[in-house]
């Protein structure tokens, strides 16, 4: 069932331990109500992904996923012929005595020889219904957004030998992008759209607090300082809410109950992924975000 109104998607959300603010759970509200795709847009770590995995368990629907890259192709997107279950009816056929290769023709274009990739998985009317989640997008090609484009405004696929498949019950249909390209215009007009921020640090304390409650309470509080005011430094990549909840999960392996320089110097790789970060922010400047954020953790 498609949540009644935007307290009742926050509530779905929350259920699947997504903390969303007003108005994400308002745009994802509005894509489920009137049956649009939903283009989520920003830095990485950021739970774009998360959300489509807690709609579908929300909503008890499969999740189907494309993960999009460089390269990516029809037949793997959407469907494929099974050459060698063809070859093999035709060699049969003909072994059978069948001499009309018109009706031959038709044969092999069954649909029990075309292979489902998960474009066409998601809208397969025999198949219950799904929340297809289309990933980083900005990582495919130009040209495949084209053909997405039937897809997203008509929930079909058209299928040159075949026909046309359409989804009795259209997917919930969730893209993402890093926006490490522009997504052209005409999917973007096709979708609801919101752009998904790095959370504030109440916030991520809730995400924290649901992700890693044996976490401290205190050593919590000053993660997510350290880490709020490590996204205002100039760095190569700015740590995610997942880098968030890896380094408190790997500071509670070690038993540490609070930070302290040594400590972060040694688990930096957990928060940071590239070496030149890394290496700006040790010693000094490790030193000074920690006492900052130990003097805005309240004392618990």
């Amino acid at each position: 069932m498609i949540p009644g109104s935007v307290a009742e998607t926050a509530l779905l959300l929350e259920r699947g331990g997504y903390v969303a603010d007003r108005e994400l759970a308002t745009t994802i509200h509005l894509a489920l109500s009137m049956r649009r795709p939903l283009f989520l847009e920003g830095e990485p770590g950021t739970g774009k992904t998360e959300i489509a995995k807690v709609l579908a368990a929300g909503l008890g629907r499969r999740l189907v996923r494309l993960q999009c890259y460089d390269g990516l192709d029809l037949s793997a997107a959407a469907y494929e012929w099974d050459h060698a279950r063809q070859l093999m009816a035709i060699r049969l056929a003909e072994a059978a005595g069948q001499t009309d290769r018109e009706l031959l023709a038709r044969d092999i274009y069954d649909r029990e020889f075309l292979q489902s990739r998960p474009l066409l998985s998601a809208i397969d009317p025999a198949q219950p219904p799904a929340v297809l989640l289309i990933d980083e997008l900005d990582r495919a090609d130009e040209p495949f957004e084209a053909f997405l484009l039937e897809v997203l405004a008509d929930f079909q696929i058209s299928v040159p030998e075949y026909g046309t498949i359409r989804a009795e019950t259209p997917p919930v249909v969730v893209l993402t992008s890093n926006r490490t390209r522009e997504v052209h215009d005409a999917i973007r007009r096709r979708c609801l759209y919101h752009w998904v921020d790095y959370p504030d640090a109440a916030r991520e304390r809730a995400i924290l607090a649901r992700k890693a409650p044996d976490v401290p309470a205190r050593l919590s509080h000053q993660v997510v300082e350290f880490v709020q005011r490590l996204r205002g430094e100039d760095l190569f990549k700015l740590p995610g809410v997942a880098e968030t909840i890896d380094w408190a999960g790997a500071l509670r392996y070690l038993n540490k109950a609070e930070l302290t320089p040594g400590t972060v110097e040694e688990t930096l790789g957990v928060l940071l992924k590239y070496q030149d970060d890394i290496a700006k922010i040790r010693g000094a400047e490790a030193a000074r975000l920690v006492a900052e954020a130990q003097a805005a953790a309240p004392a618990v």
